[in-house]
C-alpha cells in the first residue's frame, strides 16, 4: 500500500510563496503519474498540476506561470513538490497530492494540507 504524506501548507499573505512537499512510501518513478489537486468547501476537487511519466507537466490555467511542480531529482527522497508563488486568496484550499500506479488501476491520495492566502 502506497502512502503519500504532504507537508508545507500554512497561512501566507497575498503575493507570497509556499512550497508543498509530498513524500511517497515507494519510488515515485514507478508511478504512471503524480500530481496535485486542491479542494475548497462545497466544490469538487480540481487539478492543479499533473506529471505523467515521461511526459510534460500539465498545469491548470489558473496556476500556470505561478506554480511549478517538480520531483526529487535523485529520487532518494521519493518526494514531489509544488512551488507556489504570487499566491492569491482564490488559491486558498486544501491541497492533495496523488499518484497513479503503473498499471493505472489504482489511485493514491495524501491526507491534504491546508493553504490559506490572506488578502
Amino acid at each position: 500500500q502506497v502512502q503519500l504524506v504532504e507537508s508545507g501548507g500554512g497561512l501566507v499573505q497575498a503575493g507570497g510563496s509556499l512550497r508543498l512537499s509530498c513524500r511517497a512510501s515507494s519510488g515515485i518513478l514507478t508511478f504512471a503519474a503524480t500530481g496535485w489537486y486542491r479542494q475548497t468547501p462545497g466544490k469538487q476537487r480540481e487539478l492543479v498540476a499533473n506529471m505523467p511519466r515521461a511526459r510534460p507537466i500539465n498545469y491548470a490555467d489558473s496556476v500556470r506561470g505561478r506554480f511549478t511542480m517538480s520531483r526529487d531529482m535523485d529520487n532518494k527522497k521519493n518526494t514531489i513538490y509544488l512551488d507556489m508563488s504570487r499566491l492569491q486568496p482564490e488559491d486558498t484550499a486544501v491541497y492533495y497530492c496523488y499518484a497513479l500506479n503503473f498499471a493505472r488501476d489504482r489511485e493514491y491520495w495524501g491526507q491534504g494540507t491546508q493553504v490559506t492566502v490572506s488578502s
